[in-house]
């Protein structure tokens, strides 16, 4: 559509047109206003009626100084007639080189890190961002036709207006416009293809107007000019002093890019690159975000620019030379710009490498900035759509590490505004755990299965870490669990297996994952050792009912809460353990056989164990049946139904309940008579009815147990307690015959010993003799050791011998009595020398009396060497007691040698005297024998008196008695007298034996045993009598 301008006002209306001084930029013309009361009205209506209306105004009034400005006036609506106008009705404005059309983001999920470059050749590019065309003919001489360019023929109005422009220029030099008229001049030359004219035209505005308001633009259209025909430098020279007018410019930017391409075209690259960097230095002072480019011509030129500043740098060396180039030149913010686009020109060069380094460079230099992460994802894309799988890996790992949530990216950027790299980062943390998982278990890598493990687990605890909260993230955690169990780190993998089941919502992995940890749990506890093996298993066991708790309906629930259960057991955890095996049997009442066997069989062993015994016999009659009558573990069972029982009985005897203890103990034999300890529970019970002192009913019990249980090892403490209890009970000899038993069944030396010792005791006690006296005999002949029991044991059978008148055997005993002691050497006691001496005693008593019924009768010599020979025997055997050094025996000896030498003395004065002697001889005879038994009887005295003195060394008898008692008769008028005792003067000696003294003797300690042959001759009474007998003097 085109749009006309009209006056406003009638009487001026050819002079109303554009009286506004604001330019828009690229506008070849602005009409200016004349008079302050011309205003520009916008009228939908013919230039011609506005043209019309200045020719009115020319004709009809006279020149002044009006003049020249209508006469421009109306040359330039003659030229809109020709060739239009731009929208709001003014003049159409210069057009910038035309562009192609915006190239395409890259075409993935996510949004292009920068735009790929149009799908036409580099020559291509050129032409068409340096095309102009549409508006600068060729160089060619029309000054003599009446066609354009074109071919078309010249309307007559931009003729006409150019006539009327030299008529201005002729007419009116001094005219204030005329700036303008040969700026209008030189456009309407080149809209009619005759460039050269405008050429001139603009030389001459440039000499003689160098300060116009239109030189920015002559200036530019001038480096256009030179700029088609290739004059580059001149070209340079014209843009140059369009920039030098500074950013103020309309044509400025332009400028600036048209002498990039200038340079760039004279191959000076690194100029061309600070004039490209320039322009878009300008675009981003004046506000312009390159974010958000479009597709209107302006963005096109910047597109355009982005794409020769790619072509430079790469013209210039390669990748390296945009960081060197910024470096040398400062940063730009636009910078991501420029990287994209010339890693984009390399990528459609197939410099797959190149475009993959200069995104990273980019990164490199700017790890925060907002595109980094962009770059790196579009490295990633390069690399595998050029198929470098390696790098493609290695490129995952960079982005992977450079923009985990962790990392330090995010502290400068928003998350929540980056769901894009977020999902990214997602999809490279799988892809890196997958593919190195994969390696992993690629058999052919067994050498860099470590390594591949390590990798494998990094990225999916990383995915995990960054995304706890994604419904993925479950199925993820689950195969790392797995690549655990995998690598035999059962711990660790049993930990993620338990966080993949109990960490997330329901999904459906949950459950195999609960049960996986278990396993992994398990598997460990086949390697750990001391402690951790404790550690491990209590972990297995809480892995385990949480399992069997979470997800009950599983269908190998049943077998983790089992084998938990056995675990608690082990672990000595006997509550728990109970707990989890009712919770087994109670909650899978249809499970196998064998799982609730197991189960019962933890209940009753733990049951055992924190003493609920009841309840083990409760849980192990269970387990019996449910275990199969063939089963080898039947037996156990059995035992163990038999033990619970037992120790209930236990406890009652512990609370003194022996009447149940021993209801306890004897219901074994009914409930488990196979059972092993049914013999031990047997005897138990005799124990407890033995409590009662129940002795009947213990020792019914017990004589079965030995009926029952003959090669028991308890069958001889049984016969033991029978001997115990028919003592107890009054059957004292039942207990006397057990006793031999025991003695019999011994294996002991000491209780075989005093077994046997004990039966002839009780024998004894209850006057069965027969068989004391046959049992005393057996234990003397096997038991001369200890010598003191075997010396009271004789000692107690010459009592029995004594009292049943049996003396034959009485004094042989008394002799074997005196023979061990003679000869137990070392082993001799004081006791066995008490009953030694006694021994000794009683038969050298029978020894004294058979001297004392010697008499002595006629003939007198035979029966006086009779009595002296019985004497000295007697005599020797007393003075052999003394050797005993037993006290009594000593005094008693003592007594028995006065005795002899008094009843020697008496014999004498009572003998038998010789017939047929006279009175006087009688006489002689009888004072002979009475001095002869005198002597005896002296001494007989002086022998009792060693026993007196006996007294003084505190020690009495009865033997000391008879002594003192002989004394009195001897010697009344000393020992008969009522004296009163002054007890012991002076410091008691010890009393030491002396032997006592013989007839005529002074010494004491004389041997009254030795032979008669050594005695002194006076000494020997028979001799003195054998003498008198004989009548001798």
């Amino acid at each position: 559509m085109k749009r006309v301008l009209l006056s406003s006002s009638v009487a001026v209306l050819c002079l109303a047109a554009c009286s506004t001084n604001v330019r828009q930029q690229g506008t070849l013309a602005e009409l200016e206003g004349v008079q302050a009361d011309l205003s520009e009205v916008h009228l939908e209506d013919s230039l011609e009626r506005a043209a019309q209306s200045y020719r009115r105004y020319l004709a009809e009034t006279s020149e002044n100084a009006r003049t020249p400005e209508a006469m421009r006036r109306l040359a330039d609506l003659q030229i809109e007639q020709a060739y239009g106008v731009i929208g709001s009705g003014e003049l159409t404005e210069m057009r910038a080189p035309e562009t192609a059309d915006a190239a395409s983001g890259i075409v993935t999920e996510r949004r292009a890190a920068a735009p790929r470059q149009a799908d036409e050749s580099d020559a291509e590019f050129e032409n068409r961002a340096l095309g102009r065309e549409q508006f600068l003919a060729p160089s060619g001489d029309y000054s003599g036709e009446l066609v354009g360019a074109d071919g078309a023929a010249i309307p007559a109005g931009p003729r006409e207006a150019i006539a009327t422009y030299r008529q201005i220029l002729e007419q009116y030099p001094d005219y204030e416009r005329n700036d303008r008229v040969l700026y209008q001049m030189s456009r309407a030359y080149d809209e009619i293809g005759q460039p050269d004219e405008a050429m001139e035209v603009m030389n001459r505005l440039v000499r003689e107007y160098p300060y116009s308001r239109h030189i920015d633009e002559v200036h530019f259209r001038r480096g256009e000019y030179y700029f088609v025909r290739k004059k580059y430098i001149d070209a340079e020279d014209a843009y140059s002093a369009v920039i030098t007018l500074g950013s103020g410019s309309g044509y400025h930017e332009l400028a600036l890019y048209k002498k990039g391409w200038t340079l760039y075209k004279q191959f000076f690259y690194d100029e061309a690159l600070d004039n490209f960097v320039a322009m878009l230095d300008h675009r981003e002072d004046i506000g312009f975000d390159f974010d958000s480019l479009d597709e209107d011509d302006d963005e096109h030129r910047i597109t355009d620019t982005f794409r020769v500043i790619s072509l430079s740098f790469s013209n210039m060396g390669g990748p390296e030379t945009v960081d060197q180039y910024f470096s040398e030149n400062g940063r730009r913010s636009y910078a991501d710009k420029i990287y994209g686009n010339l890693a984009e020109f390399y990528f459609g060069k197939l410099r797959y490498d190149d475009a993959a380094s200069v995104y990273k460079s980019f990164v490199a230099l700017n790890p925060y900035h907002r595109e980094s992460p962009h770059f790196s994802m579009r490295v990633v894309d390069i690399y595998g759509e050029a198929g470098f799988a390696q790098l493609v890996v290695e490129s995952k790992k960079a982005f992977a590490t450079s923009y985990a949530l962790e990392a330090d990216y995010w502290d400068y950027v928003n998350v929540e505004d980056s769901l894009e790299v977020v999902g990214f980062l997602k999809t490279n943390l799988s892809d890196l755990a997958g593919h190195y998982h994969a390696l992993y278990q690629e058999g052919a890598l067994a050498e860099d299965k470590p390594r591949n493990f390590l990798e494998a687990n990094r990225w999916y605890r990383q995915l995990l870490a960054s995304f706890p909260d994604d419904p993925e993230t479950p199925g993820i955690n689950y195969q790392l669990a797995d690549l655990l169990l995998e690598n035999e780190n059962f711990i660790d993998a049993a930990n993620e297996y338990e966080r993949t089941a109990y960490s997330y919502d329901t999904h459906e992995k949950a459950s195999a994952a609960g049960y996986a940890a278990v396993y992994a749990y398990r598997q460990e506890l086949t390697v750990a050792t001391g402690a951790r093996q404790r550690e491990v298993m209590e972990a297995t066991v809480e892995s385990s009912l949480k399992f069997a708790e979470t997800f009950p309906d599983h269908e190998e629930a049943p077998v983790v809460l089992g084998a938990a259960a056995d675990d608690l057991y082990e672990m000595k955890d006997f509550t728990r353990a109970i707990e989890s095996g009712h919770w087994l049997v109670g909650r899978y009442p249809a499970s196998d056989p064998d799982l609730r066997r197991a189960a019962w069989a933890v209940i009753a062993h733990s049951s055992i164990d924190i003493a609920e015994y009841q309840n083990a016999e409760v849980a192990y009659t269970n387990v019996l049946q449910l275990t199969p009558a063939d089963d080898e573990s039947r037996d156990a069972v059995i035992d163990g139904l038999a033990a619970s029982i037992y120790k209930q009985a236990e406890q009652a005897t512990l609370l003194e309940d022996y009447r149940a203890a021993a209801g306890h103990f004897l219901r074994i034999k009914t409930v488990a008579p196979t059972s092993s300890i049914r013999s031990s529970a047997e005897y138990d019970a005799a124990a407890a009815l033995m409590k009662l002192e129940d002795w009947s009913m213990a020792s019914d019990v017990l004589e079965e147990f030995r009926v029952s249980h003959p090669e028991h090892e308890l069958n001889k403490d049984a016969t033991k307690q029978l001997a115990y209890i028919y003592r107890e009970d009054g059957q004292t000899a039942r207990s006397a015959a057990e006793h031999e038993r025991i003695a019999a069944e011994a294996a002991d030396v000491e209780l075989g010993r005093e077994a046997l010792l004990t039966a002839a005791e009780l024998y004894d006690e209850v006057h069965v003799l027969d068989d004391a006296i046959r049992v005393y005999e057996q234990y003397v002949d096997a038991y001369p050791r200890p010598l003191d029991i075997a010396m009271e044991t004789r000692h107690r059978l010459s009592e029995i011998y004594h009292d049943q008148s049996d003396y034959q055997r009485y004094f042989d005993e008394l002799n074997e009595i005196i023979e061990e002691d003679r000869n137990a050497g070392p082993d001799r006691t004081d006791r066995s020398r008490f009953l030694a001496s006694h021994a000794a005693l009683v038969l050298v008593e029978r020894q004294y009396e058979q001297f004392a019924r010697l008499t002595l009768t006629q003939p007198f010599e035979e029966s006086l060497a009779l009595k002296q020979t019985s004497m000295d025997e007697t005599l020797a055997s007393l003075e052999g007691l003394i050797s005993y050094e037993v006290a009594d025996v000593t005094a008693a000896a003592t007594f028995y040698i006065a005795q002899v030498y008094l009843n020697f003395s008496a014999s004498l004065l009572e003998s038998e005297r010789p017939a047929g002697l006279s009175v006087a001889e009688m006489n002689s005879y009888e004072l002979v024998i009475e001095e002869e038994a005198y002597p005896f009887e002296e001494q007989a005295i002086s022998v009792h008196e060693e026993n007196f003195e006996l007294l003084a060394s505190g020690i009495y008898n009865p033997w000391v008695q008879k002594s003192l008692d002989r004394l009195a008769v001897l010697m009344p008028g000393r020992y008969a007298k009522n004296e009163s005792s002054e007890g012991f003067v002076g410091t008691v000696e010890v009393y030491a034996y002396r032997m006592p003294i013989a007839p005529g003797g002074e010494q004491d300690g004389v041997d009254v045993s030795q032979n008669d042959d050594d005695r002194d001759e006076e000494t020997k009474g028979p001799v003195v009598l054998s003498r008198i007998a004989g009548g001798e003097e």
